[in-house]
């Protein structure tokens, strides 16, 4: 997706990707990788999630990339932090506490950048992609995370249906892009009674996936 689609979205307020509570999946997996407290844990396409208070509350050190400056802002008025806003490369740095988060294109990522990185956790990232920049974004993994842990959530549903964002990303196609790491499917939820918006489209069945990953 072009950089404009997304800045247009965060605009108009077409955010309904914004889960208003911490992920379930979240709570319910993340102790089980068995993590460090101190560990520093990339979230890419973070948005202005909660789960980002949430995983700096189990003492981690949080990096979240988000392209969109408002969805920054809104991280930092909403929760009530007051950051200290700097620049590091092509990246506006904002800081509060154990929570960073950049805000550019996270494609500019270089490993220095993530340097420390021994987790990740990826909610809304892989399915907000279109498949080349999904190969592209799990090839940077690949190259910024030598050695990681993290928890995976995807979605899928036929995508002839219905065109995202969210995209349908398929479980053979976790199984080849993360090809250099161990993967766990850990959870598997039908959820089409709940979502009226492809029930609209037609489709019958709609699989949210959770994963464990390592490397």
């Amino acid at each position: 997706m072009e950089s404009t689609f997304w800045h247009k979205r965060w605009a108009d307020n077409q955010i309904g990707f914004h889960q208003p509570q911490v992920n379930p999946y979240l709570q319910t997996h993340w102790p089980t990788l068995g993590l460090e407290p101190a560990a520093r844990v990339l979230v890419p396409l973070c948005g202005k999630s909660l789960d980002l208070l949430w995983l700096a509350g189990q003492g981690h050190r949080v990096l979240g990339v988000e392209l969109s400056a408002q969805a920054v802002r809104s991280l930092f008025s909403e929760n009530g932090l007051a950051p200290e806003v700097t620049r590091q490369g092509a990246f506006e740095v904002w800081r509060s506490g154990e929570l960073e988060v950049w805000c550019g294109d996270i494609f500019a990522l270089r490993a220095q950048d993530v340097a420390g990185c021994t987790a990740l956790y990826d909610r809304a990232a892989l399915i907000a992609l279109p498949l080349a920049m999904r190969q592209r974004y799990m090839a940077l993994l690949d190259e910024l995370l030598p050695a990681c842990k993290g928890l995976l959530v995807t979605l899928d549903y036929d995508q002839s249906l219905l065109d995202g964002p969210p995209f349908a990303v398929a479980d053979d196609e976790v199984r080849s892009g993360f090809a250099k790491w161990q993967v766990q499917e850990v959870e598997a939820q039908q959820i089409i009674d709940t979502s009226p918006k492809y029930q609209k489209a037609g489709i019958g069945s709609l699989i949210e996936r959770a994963y464990l990953l390592q490397r």
